[in-house]
């Protein structure tokens, strides 16, 4: 049974602290009362995805968003706070956005003028990679942060449940457009959803995920379990030894992996 759990209410949030960014000032490009999503992760902190449609009032305009964070990058400055990372979250997918190229590179010019040492950073489940538009705005910014969450198919429907047609290994051909120059983040968790058993733990789907990790060869992975409240009931976050454990798989690849 899905419950209801956490939503941003303002365009530009924090700045927070992060394991991951450091301090980081975010950017919600989605509703501020509902989530909107072209994944229905049964994880997410932010529910379960509804059925509302993309209509005219689902976004905020490009001009609204520049306008806020320039107004919180100007407050921040006056109290001498300095975020190490602007961050795109939020309540939703920030690419499914029709002016994200825009906000782009609105952010990084904002960025270029306030704080010039902080990193753009775009936190994506990869389902947009076919537009030409967002693989060059995601090319622009400082950390592209892209969602890979199981080795095959069948966990990957569970856990991420697409409401398009996009299947594992088209996110995989797709997260290889970046050359390796890219963050994967994977959660990892088990319990029950709707009866079934959920365990992306398992040998089986680690070996395979590290696999598919081998392909696409990102600079760093960043491993993390269940922190807020997830979407449905019955999901536990896993100990932090388990994350470990599988960080060093990674790092004995030859790639960077941290857990948070």
């Amino acid at each position: 049974m899905s419950q209801e759990t956490f939503l941003f209410n303002k365009i530009i949030f924090g700045p927070l602290k992060s394991r991951r960014l450091g301090l980081s000032l975010g950017i919600n490009l989605l509703p501020l009362n509902s989530k909107l999503c072209n994944f229905n992760c049964i994880y997410c902190e932010c529910g379960l995805t509804g059925r509302r449609g993309l209509a005219k009032d689902a976004f905020h305009p490009a001009k609204t968003v520049k306008r806020d964070l320039e107004e919180a990058m100007i407050q921040l400055k006056e109290k001498n706070i300095f975020p190490d990372a602007i961050t795109f979250a939020g309540n939703g997918e920030p690419t499914i956005h029709p002016e994200f190229s825009k906000i782009i590179e609105d952010t990084i010019a904002l960025r270029n003028m306030y704080f010039p040492k902080a990193k753009v950073a775009v936190l994506t489940n990869a389902t947009m990679l076919n537009r030409s538009n967002v693989v060059e705005a995601l090319k622009k910014v400082d950390l592209r942060i892209l969602k890979l969450d199981a080795g095959g198919e069948e966990l990957f429907q569970k856990i991420n449940q697409p409401r398009s047609r996009r299947s594992l290994s088209w996110i995989v051909d797709h997260l290889q457009y970046f050359k390796g120059d890219l963050i994967v983040q994977s959660i990892f968790f088990r319990g029950m959803c709707n009866e079934i058993s959920v365990d992306s733990t398992t040998v089986e789907n680690v070996t395979a995920w590290l696999k598919l990790l081998e392909k696409i060869r990102p600079r760093q992975v960043m491993l993390y379990s269940i922190d807020r409240t997830p979407a449905e009931k019955g999901l536990e976050r896993i100990p932090d030894e388990i994350l470990e454990g599988l960080a060093m798989k990674v790092r004995e690849m030859g790639i960077d992996a941290m857990v948070s």
